[in-house]
């Protein structure tokens, strides 16, 4: 089974992600797309915690029926900081993926890569997956998607190649989506429906 992992704190998991998971799908011919979310994450901060139980329950939600994707709550069950590198040491036992597999991580986090957790180790294992995170002028983003295979470059301290990916861009983000929920305004289509009622029925995020 050709594999990419899609780690984040999916909070909540929203249709970005899960095009997003689409993408490299169809760009790079994996056939599963494994979702971990975070237990603690180490590059980015979480204002606003409700809970690992609930994270992983909507991401479940928002996955079910999908033949192409596949949650595991690994870090979850290990607790503590979330390293890349213990969660692919994990894939690579249980799943035993076919070829190296995939890492997907967006472009914001790749200036501070170098400072991962044994991250010559991590490229050297995986196939690194950039995708397109900031914003680029309408007109761009409805070209249309496609990958790149790139090699080491100026700034990229490893002797590894970087698939880049060029994905299009949803205007959608958690952090929105949590604003919008405190506000009382509209998400709906923004979330996956079944998530969308978990949430209001556990008033999350109010």
């Amino acid at each position: 089974m050709k594999l990419a992992i899609l780690g984040g704190t999916f909070n909540p998991v929203h249709v970005g992600h899960l095009f997003l998971a689409e993408e490299v799908r169809d760009l790079l011919g994996y056939q599963r797309i494994l979702f971990v979310p975070a237990n603690v994450p180490v590059h980015k901060s979480m204002p606003v915690e409700v809970g690992a139980r609930h994270r992983l329950r909507m991401l479940q939600l928002a996955v079910d029926g999908w033949r192409g994707s596949l949650v595991d709550s690994c870090e979850l069950e290990r607790g503590g900081n979330s390293y890349s590198i213990d969660t692919l040491d994990y894939v690579l036992e249980r799943y035993r993926p076919e070829g190296r597999p995939g890492l997907i991580i967006g472009e914001d986090l790749v200036e501070g890569f170098p400072a991962w957790k044994q991250a010559a180790r991590l490229v050297e294992l995986v196939e690194l997956i950039v995708a397109r995170r900031l914003p680029l002028p309408v007109e761009l983003d409805l070209v249309g998607a496609r990958a790149d295979s790139v090699g080491a470059e100026a700034d990229w301290p490893f002797p590894a190649c970087v698939r880049r990916i060029e994905n299009l861009l949803l205007p959608v983000s958690s952090s929105e989506i949590r604003r919008r929920l405190a506000a009382g305004r509209p998400v709906r289509h923004l979330v996956p429906e079944r998530v969308l009622r978990y949430i209001r029925r556990h008033r999350l995020y109010e």
